[in-house]
C-alpha cells in the first residue's frame, strides 16, 4: 500500500504545473539566459552562491537533454565555475536525476562547497561519467539515477535509497557542514525564509561578475 501511495503521489506531482517552465516565477531568481538554458539562484539555497542550471524546454533530467545542447550547457557550467572561483569556492555539481526530484524538470545544482571528494573505493557509483553522452546512455538503458561531480570526478549512481543517503550524509553534508556555521540542515521552508538575503547577495555578486567582463557563454 505504501508503494502504491508513493507512486500516486509522484504521479500527482508530475501533473502539477512545472515551476521551472513559468517565466514569472523564475524572473526574480534569474541570473542569465542563453538560447536554451537559464541560470538561476535556488529559491531556498543551502548556502550563498547556490545556483541551478535549467534547460528552458521541459526535460525530465539531464539524461534526457539532447546532445545538440551539450556545448551550450557545458559553457554555462564553466562560467559558473569561473564565477565561483572569483567569489566563492570550488564547485560541486549535483543532480537528483528523476530519483528524489521535487520538481520534475531537469536541473543541475551548483554548490560552492569547496574541495569535496567522493572516495571511489567505496564503489557505490555505477560508473565514472566523462561526457554527457555517458549520462544519456545510462538513462536510456536504466532510467533513474543520481549524479555527483566533485573536484576530481563525475559519478553516476543507481537509484538506491541507501546509497543516496550515504552520499548525502557522508559526502555532501560531512564536507559541506562548515559552511552552515553549526546551524544544521534546514527544511526547504526554513531555507526559503532565511535564504532571501543569500539570494540577493548571489545576484549582486553575479551582476558585478558580468560588469567586470568575466567569461561569458556566446
Amino acid at each position: 500500500m505504501q508503494r502504491e501511495d508513493n507512486a500516486a503521489s509522484s504521479a500527482a506531482r508530475e501533473q502539477m504545473p512545472c515551476p521551472f517552465c513559468q517565466d514569472d516565477i523564475l524572473a526574480q531568481y534569474l541570473l542569465k539566459e542563453t538560447a536554451h538554458f537559464r541560470l538561476i539562484t535556488d529559491h531556498a539555497p543551502l548556502i550563498e552562491g547556490h545556483v541551478l542550471i535549467i534547460p528552458k524546454e521541459h526535460y525530465t533530467c539531464y539524461g534526457d537533454v539532447p546532445g545538440t545542447l551539450d556545448a551550450e550547457f557545458l559553457a554555462l557550467k564553466d562560467e559558473v565555475r569561473t564565477f565561483f572561483a572569483e567569489y566563492y569556492d570550488v564547485p560541486v555539481y549535483w543532480e537528483h536525476g528523476i530519483f528524489h526530484q521535487t520538481v520534475f524538470h531537469a536541473h543541475l545544482h551548483c554548490f560552492p562547497f569547496g574541495d569535496i571528494h567522493y572516495d571511489l573505493d567505496t564503489a557505490l557509483h555505477a560508473e565514472i561519467i566523462h561526457t554527457q553522452t555517458d549520462l544519456r546512455r545510462w538513462h536510456a538503458a536504466h532510467g533513474h539515477y543520481f549524479f555527483l561531480e566533485d573536484s576530481t570526478h563525475a559519478m553516476l549512481f543507481p537509484p538506491d535509497a541507501e546509497r543516496y543517503q550515504f552520499i548525502i550524509q557522508k559526502v555532501l553534508w560531512a564536507n559541506a557542514a562548515p559552511h552552515f556555521k553549526n546551524t544544521g540542515w534546514r527544511s526547504p521552508q526554513q531555507r526559503y525564509e532565511v535564504g532571501k538575503p543569500l539570494v540577493q547577495a548571489t545576484i549582486a555578486k553575479w551582476r558585478t561578475f558580468e560588469q567586470q567582463g568575466a567569461k561569458h557563454v556566446s
